[in-house]
């Protein structure tokens, strides 16, 4: 999986004013799904502003709240590479 769209590292761990627009990925395998990966199956939903990707999971910080309850509504329990969101 490749994509062509490039964020930034930073999620906004720090400002309670950005976590409603914030999604948390969790059961990802990070040994095969990389960031690019996964910003392309979330661009989807809006304007990603950044994405973190540790091992097992990642977080996907959007411009506002709605982009957000897209993507967990739209990709909740989806399977990538053998493993459900």
């Amino acid at each position: 999986m490749t994509g062509k769209l490039q964020t930034s590292n930073v999620t906004n761990k720090n400002d309670p004013r950005s976590l409603n627009s914030r999604v948390f990925i969790g059961n990802l395998n990070t040994t095969i799904v990389k960031k690019t990966d996964i910003e392309v199956i979330f661009a989807k939903y809006g304007k990603i502003v950044g994405c973190s990707v540790h091992k097992g999971y990642a977080f996907v910080q959007y411009l506002n709240e709605r982009n957000a309850r897209a993507a967990v509504a739209g990709e909740n329990a989806r399977v990538i590479a053998g493993q459900p969101l």
